[in-house]
């Protein structure tokens, strides 16, 4: 295999055009100083792209090595670090001695700049020929009087001992005298951070000799001695004691990263309640002080991850009056996971406390016009909703200030409001006579169809005694005058309805004012202009202005259409009717109310067969409103059980159901979370799996682990397997071909990196050996692939970078072009399909928001099943499995054999893109040996995303098919 030469510098260029060596040779001799430097950034690219100038060397070294410009002297440290500086047999280039000679010249130049630029470039090689000479020149930059050179020098001495430590014996010595004379604090930083690697014993001794002047340090100081705290007290537990009191100091410092980085060492050192106390009110004062969202949401995945510790939790239950503070901050995510993690620490003692503070922003939110008001309202409102059926003593406080949403523009707050009123009132019957007080009160004011649909099924359903004529009294309020029909054409004829004879007789007392002032002319006013003067306006010229008709709000949804209200209206005008005949014995009040109430059903079908409304009213609003009408003049047993008891014992079920499924989600919660039993096994860090807690354990090998496995659900254990790996190997060429290749595919997150390993199968020598590839979807090829050299039969990796920018199916293609002694020679690859499913993750949202995306996403992809599976719930698996989807419908609702089954799947992708499905399957239930049947209908915001879930979905019924 070929060695890799180590390159520090990327410079993305696009195709360049290769330039005739004479060329370049001639404009680096004879041209002026711009001319050079252009010429010399040419090369760069040149060689980066995998170009040889052997004969470049010398031109440079005699013609551009001498000049003093600054640019050349930057432009020529990339050159000498990325030129090949061995020969084919790896031994030195004779002419990089002359190089070596200019660079240590460089080192004693008066300018410090480019001694410093110098000693930086001294840390990249990585050949110890070339530094040897260098070493006195290098020690001797330590007592240089700029700090720039001094923490430099420190640096390069640093690489060249962990390189080369022969070179330079007495590093750490040196060092440990150089700190102790230093007072700049970026050199101290650098020759502790030398001591931190290469001499601990030195580093701990320098640090007990300080430890009480540490809060008056530098940041980047500070930083380096957090990480070595950290490390001493991770390998020897028994000097936590002697440095834990300097991290409790740090959590005090002035840097918002030292007081980070402090608060995530102290709990992985100690766990007592002061240690987890201090490092979470440092992580809440940086959420409150910072003011980049990222920095917000990282801290507080921090503080969510402490809260899954049971031990930390327990203490930082007294932080959640401090946790709201974060409130304050504009961005909606911030305030979603700061809502979330108050209500999972909250407890009995703190809940009053917390409910006042969540009044107290509902109010803020009311006159208060942005973009995420509404969003955010619809927060508060399902976070008081938590927190009364957690703790039912704070329900009474919270229902007055949730009512007042009803009449909120906002439909989504709106509907939370009505969703947790339903739950309260039939889970807390003690308040159900308060919760129905406030929905009469608030009934008129609702300005939404849907609102006023739940309402009026919730007060058909709980009023009783008293509050049935209440109710019925301000339904008719908020439907108008009836017969609707009549009071419509007299409204179309000009004459006053009754609704508005009570508007003018509430209105009386202003119309003496106004009739002192329009008592002047009829067809005449004056008017007063901008500059005082009088001016007559004649009613002739004024454009006659239609009057909107202002009509109550039920009477107006029925003329806009929406006839589905009437229905809602007529089944609770039923029970209404039904359940006061149960209280009224008189049969004159029981036929003078349900008269009423059969007036008001007959009313809405006649309007809605007038022709008035905008829509006529829809044959299954008709037939509901009928059946309304028959139940309440037939009065069966049957039909008056279904109106009186069957409703609330299905809403009872459904809340019984949803709370089943919270449990059965906390209780796999629970389980995620492993305990150490006594008889469990010692755990080796060089055998683990990477599946640990985060909080305990070394942060450093965590986040290695995580970076390595490329999100967070990966874990160490997939990416190590050899069976991950060999599962993702793609055969590119034939067996029988010359070159024969294949690639190992490995996706990290938003990067692809193609391990392509080629092999030389003939008996010549393949010059130039070059990889091409391209690619097609939302793929990028960050850098071409270097050519190589081919011995007969041998073989080589190369690497090629891709990035990626969206969740949609991607190609790479390809071929390999290799010279050999008589032509060139090219090899089409098979094309590398990209996976979306290493992008997409499962997730999870709420009924609504499924069908507000749904109507909201454009783009549908329409999938028919062909598969050879033959139960309905053994396919709904294998198309979760192959989708890395969730099925949002719950298992209870699923289960059983019925022949037909429709759920609603969900899942995200790590650009944030949505993908929703719909599956609808059947097959006869009598016979069992049929195949499933159906379709699977995919959303999504963008094209790309449903077509490539469909494309997966198919392939992996295809695969099905063929196994089976």
């Amino acid at each position: 295999m070929t060695s890799q030469v180590p390159c520090y510098t990327i410079i993305n260029s696009p195709d360049l055009e290769v330039t005739n060596e004479m060329q370049l040779k001639r404009d680096l001799e004879k041209g002026d100083t711009n001319v050079k430097i252009e010429t010399l950034k040419r090369v760069i690219k040149l060689l980066l792209n995998g170009e040889r100038y052997p004969g470049l060397i010398m031109t440079i070294i005699r013609f551009v090595l001498p000049v003093q410009n600054h640019t050349i002297k930057k432009l020529l440290l990339i050159f000498w670090e990325i030129v090949p500086k061995t020969s084919a047999d790896g031994k030195l280039l004779q002419e990089m001695i002359l190089v070596c000679d200019a660079y240590r010249k460089d080192l004693q130049h008066p300018n410090e700049f480019l001694r410093g630029s110098t000693l930086r470039f001294l840390c990249k090689l990585k050949e110890p020929e070339l530094l040897e000479p260098l070493m006195p020149a290098i020690r001797a930059c330590l007592d240089h009087r700029h700090s720039y050179v001094r923490r430099n020098a420190v640096l390069a001495i640093f690489t060249i001992y962990k390189n080369f430590d022969w070179l330079v014996p007495d590093g750490p010595e040196l060092i440990a005298s150089f700190l102790d004379t230093q007072q700049d604090m970026s050199c101290k930083r650098n020759a502790f951070l030398m001591l931190l690697h290469a001499d601990q014993e030195r580093a701990l001794n320098y640090l007990a000799s300080c430890i009480d002047q540490v809060h008056t340090f530098g940041d980047i100081l500070q930083l380096v001695i957090v990480e070595l705290i950290y490390k001493v007290c991770h390998a020897n537990p028994a000097e936590r004691s002697r440095f834990i009191r300097c991290i409790y100091n740090l959590l005090n410092s002035s840097s918002n990263a030292v007081r980070y980085e402090s608060a995530g060492t102290l709990i992985t050192l100690s766990l007592a309640p002061t240690a987890i106390k201090a490092a979470a009110s440092c992580y809440i004062e940086l959420v409150v002080k910072e003011s980049d969202n990222n920095v917000k949401l990282i801290v507080l995945d921090r503080l969510v991850a402490m809260k899954e510790h049971e031990g930390m939790e327990k203490v930082m239950q007294d932080l959640v009056m401090d946790v709201l503070r974060v409130l304050a901050a504009p961005d909606i995510e911030v305030r979603r996971k700061t809502l979330a993690l108050a209500l999972d620490l909250v407890y009995s003692r703190n809940i009053g406390e917390m409910v006042l503070v969540l009044k107290k922003e509902v109010s803020k939110t009311h006159n208060v016009e942005h973009e995420d008001t509404g969003k955010y309202r619809q927060l508060l409102v399902r976070t008081l909703h938590t927190c009364s059926i957690k703790f039912p003593d704070v329900a009474a406080n919270v229902i007055p200030v949730l009512v007042e949403f009803l009449s909120d523009t906002n439909e989504l707050a709106a509907a939370d409001v009505l969703i947790f009123i339903r739950e309260a009132i039939q889970k807390f019957p003690a308040l159900r006579a308060l919760i129905i007080e406030h929905l009469i009160e608030a009934f008129p004011q609702i300005k939404s169809s849907k609102i006023h649909r739940a309402a009026v099924w919730i007060l058909g359903e709980y009023v009783e005694g008293s509050q049935i004529l209440e109710v019925i009294a301000v339904i008719q309020q908020t439907l108008g005058e009836v017969p609707m029909v009549e009071a419509e054409q007299r409204r179309l004829a000009g004459d006053q309805t009754e609704e508005q004879k009570q508007q003018q007789g509430s209105a009386g007392g202003n119309a003496a004012g106004s009739a002192a002032e329009g008592s002047g002319s009829g067809n005449a006013s004056n008017k007063v202009t901008s500059d005082g003067t009088y001016a007559t306006q004649s009613a002739y010229s004024l454009a006659p202005v239609a009057k909107a008709e202002k009509r109550p709000p039920l009477r107006q949804y029925l003329m806009d259409g929406d006839f589905f209200i009437g229905g809602a209206l007529s089944a609770t005008l039923t029970k209404l009717a039904l359940r006061y005949a149960e209280l009224e014995t008189e049969a004159r009040a029981q036929n003078r109310l349900t008269t009423q109430v059969m007036l008001i059903m007959s009313s809405i079908l006649h309007l809605g067969k007038s022709g008035f409304p905008s829509k006529p009213i829809t044959n299954d609003d008709t037939d509901r409103i009928f059946v309304c009408l028959r139940t309440l003049s037939e009065r069966t047993p049957e039909a008056i059980s279904v109106f009186t008891l069957y409703c609330r014992e299905a809403l009872g079920k459904m809340l019984d159901a949803q709370h089943d499924e919270d449990q059965r989600m906390l209780k796999e919660k629970q389980k995620a979370t492993a305990k150490v039993q006594p008889d469990d096994p010692v755990l080796f860090a060089q055998l683990s799996n990477g599946r640990d807690n985060q909080l305990g354990e070394n942060v450093f090998e965590s986040s290695l682990n995580q970076a390595l496995a490329g999100s967070k659900n990966a874990q160490l254990s997939d990416v190590a397997s050899p069976n991950s790996k060999l599962n993702k190997v793609t055969q590119l060429t034939g067996f029988s071909d010359p070159v024969y290749a294949e690639a190992y595919v490995n996706v990290n997150q938003y990067d692809i990196v193609l391990d392509v390993l080629i092999v030389n199968q003939t008996n010549d020598t393949l010059q130039n050996c070059t990889l091409e590839l391209a690619t097609l979807g939302d793929l990028k090829l960050v850098e071409r692939p270097h050519p190589v050299v081919l011995a007969p039969h041998d073989f080589c990796n190369i690497k090629a970078n891709v990035k990626v920018s969206s969740t949609e199916n991607g190609i790479i293609f390809g071929n390999i072009v290799y010279e050999t002694a008589l032509n060139t020679n090219v090899v089409v690859l098979n094309t590398i399909h990209i996976d979306i499913m290493d992008y997409i993750i499962p997730a999870s949202c709420t009924d609504t928001e499924f069908r507000q995306m749904w109507q909201d996403f454009e783009w549908e992809n329409k999938v028919t099943v062909n598969t050879s599976f033959t139960d309905l719930h053994e396919y709904l698996k294998h198309l979760l499995k192959s989708t890395n989807m969730k099925c949002l419908t719950p298992e209870k609702a699923l289960s059983g054999q019925c022949g037909f089954m429709a759920a609603n799947m969900y899942a995200k992708s790590i650009f944030g893109e949505n993908a929703l499905a719909n599956l609808s399957i059947e097959k006869p239930v009598d016979d069992p040996d049929s195949k499933v049947t159906g379709h699977i209908r995919i959303r999504a915001k963008s094209q790309g995303m449903a077509l490539s879930l469909g494309d997966k979905i198919s392939s992996s019924q295809k695969q099905s098919v063929q196994a089976a």
